[in-house]
C-alpha cells in the first residue's frame, strides 16, 4: 500500500426524509461498510466516487482534496482517480473486452493498447479480448470491469455490492477470485456489504451503517467479537437476543430465557440486552449446571451440513411472548445428538456473551 494512504470522507446529504451523516477515516488497505438495504452504503460510494453530490462536507484521498463545500471544491468523477464498480458491472454492451478496458485511456494508441492488453493478461481473460460481455460468464465479466478498474491505475477502488445479484456458488467463487486479484493492488479499496461473511473475509476495518450514520467502526474482528448494541450484532449474524435484568455489576437475570446468570466481568450501567450466538450453546444432559437455560424442542429444520434446532425456555414468564432459542449444530455435534437426544439444559459460555445495549 501506498505509504501514509489514507481516505477520508465526510458526507452530509438529505433527501427526502433521509439524512447520510457519516465520516469514514482510515488507512486500511481493505475497508468494508455494513449496513441493511437503505442505510446508506451506496449512496456514501457515489459521493466519494463523485456520482452523488454532497450537500456539505469534506472528501479527500491521501491529502488530496476531492470535495470541500465549504471552499466549493468538487472534482468531477474522471478527476478523482477514482474507481467505481456497480452491481451489474456496467460494461459497454456492444464493446469488446479490449474496447471496453481501453475506454477512456488518454495515451497514445500504442501505449493504451499495450496498458491494456498487459491489465487483460494480469486479470486471466486472454483470448477474450474481441468478445462482447454477453458472450461472457459472470466471472469473466467480473474480471473485464476490474481490468477497466485498474488499468488507471486508481488511489481508491469501490466496490458496491459487487456479488449481491450472484447465487452461492458462484458468489464464494467470484469473492476469492476478486480477493486475490486485489491482492497486489497498492491502493485503497472500499467494499459495501449487508452480506456479513463477504466483509469479515474482506475487510481489515469495517464501519457500521445504520439510517445514514456510523453506529461502530474498528477493527473486523473487534466488531464481530463486540458489538455494542442488538442491531450491530444483527447485524454480524446474532440469532439469539433477550432483554435482561441487572441484579448486581455480576449478575444479570433474563426472564425470558428463566435464567439468571453470574459473571466474573463487570456488567456495565447501560448494558440491556444480551446475545448469544447460535452456535456457541453448549448441550447439557440431565442435572442442572450454573448459566443453563431448560428448553423444549419445537421445531428443527434439517440441512445438508447442519441442523438448525429451535427451543422454547421452560422456566420463561409465563404469559409472556418469548423468542424461539437457536442453537445450529454441525459434524461431530449432530453425530452426539442422535445418540444421545436432545438435551435438557443448553449452557451459556461467559466468555461467547454478548452484552448489547438497545
Amino acid at each position: 500500500m501506498v505509504e501514509n494512504m489514507r481516505l477520508s470522507a465526510d458526507i452530509y446529504k438529505k433527501i427526502d426524509n433521509f439524512c447520510l451523516d457519516i465520516k469514514i477515516e482510515s488507512n486500511a488497505k481493505r475497508i468494508g461498510i455494513l449496513g441493511a438495504s437503505g442505510s446508506g452504503k451506496s449512496m456514501t460510494l457515489r459521493s466519494i466516487a463523485g456520482i452523488e453530490n454532497p450537500d456539505k462536507g469534506h472528501i479527500e484521498i491521501d491529502g488530496d482534496v476531492l470535495y470541500d463545500s465549504s471552499k466549493r471544491i468538487d472534482l468531477k468523477p474522471q478527476k478523482r482517480n477514482v474507481g467505481y464498480m456497480f452491481q451489474n458491472y456496467a460494461l459497454f454492451p456492444t464493446m469488446t473486452v479490449l474496447q471496453n478496458v481501453l475506454c477512456g485511456l488518454k495515451g497514445s494508441k500504442e501505449e493504451n493498447l499495450e496498458k491494456a492488453m498487459a491489465m487483460i493478461s494480469r486479470m486471466g481473460i486472454n483470448g477474450l479480448e474481441n468478445r462482447l460481455p454477453g458472450e461472457l460468464s459472470g466471472g469473466q465479466q467480473q474480471r473485464v470491469a476490474l481490468a477497466r478498474i485498474m488499468v488507471y491505475n486508481p488511489r481508491v477502488i469501490l466496490l458496491d455490492e459487487p456479488f449481491s445479484a450472484l447465487d452461492i456458488y458462484l458468489r464464494d467463487k467470484m469473492q476469492r477470485e476478486m480477493f486475490e486479484l486485489l491482492e497486489d493492488y497498492n491502493g485503497q479499496t472500499l467494499m459495501v456489504s449487508h452480506s456479513r461473511d463477504e466483509l469479515y473475509r474482506f475487510s481489515e476495518e469495517i464501519f457500521v451503517v445504520g439510517n445514514g450514520k456510523i453506529i461502530q467502526s474498528g477493527k473486523t474482528d473487534s466488531i464481530f467479537n463486540s458489538p455494542i448494541n442488538v442491531a450491530i450484532a444483527k447485524l454480524t449474524g446474532c440469532k439469539n437476543f433477550a432483554k435482561i435484568q441487572v441484579v448486581n455489576p455480576h449478575r444479570i437475570n433474563i426472564p425470558d430465557w428463566g435464567v439468571t446468570l453470574d459473571l466474573t466481568r463487570e456488567i456495565p450501567n447501560d448494558i440491556t440486552w444480551i446475545g448469544y450466538r447460535a452456535h456457541m450453546f453448549e448441550p447439557v444432559w440431565g442435572d442442572k449446571i450454573p448459566n443453563c437455560i431448560k428448553v423444549r424442542l419445537i421445531a428443527k429444520d434439517e440441512l445438508p451440513f447442519e441442523t438448525n434446532l429451535y427451543f422454547a425456555p421452560e422456566e420463561c414468564d409465563k404469559g409472556s411472548k418469548v423468542d424461539d432459542i437457536c442453537w445450529f449444530i454441525q459434524g461431530e455435534m449432530r453425530k452426539n445428538i442422535e445418540q444421545k437426544g436432545m438435551p435438557d439444559y443448553l449452557k451459556i459460555s461467559e466468555e461467547k456473551i454478548l452484552l448489547l445495549k438497545e
